[in-house]
């Protein structure tokens, strides 16, 4: 695909850019070898790819969900900056 230079004035004008005279021909070859890129990624061949959702296989491990109750309470709230009833005492939140 070819860009002219009034479609990369046109472009310039959507984004509110203010390009000089004098760069729209840098810009004009940056935008090209931008749209080549595409080009080429869109005309790989996939063909032959199975479907890839994610770049690794991690996947989400749940497990059930189960009171614990934790026998050192004391060392548990050890480093809490407060502490009410066995419990980590935090700023009122609205």
């Amino acid at each position: 695909m070819q860009v002219s230079r009034e479609e990369i004035l046109h472009i310039a004008n959507l984004a509110m850019l203010n390009i000089k005279e004098e760069e729209i021909d840098t810009y004009l070859l940056n935008l090209q070898d931008i749209l080549n890129f595409a080009n080429t990624v869109n005309n790989a061949p996939v063909e032959k790819l199975g479907i890839t959702i994610g770049a690794n296989e991690a996947k989400n491990i749940f497990r059930k969900d189960e009171i614990k109750n934790f026998k050192d309470t004391e060392l548990l709230l050890q480093n809490a900056p407060a502490q009410e009833q066995n419990m980590f005492k935090i700023p009122k939140v609205i």
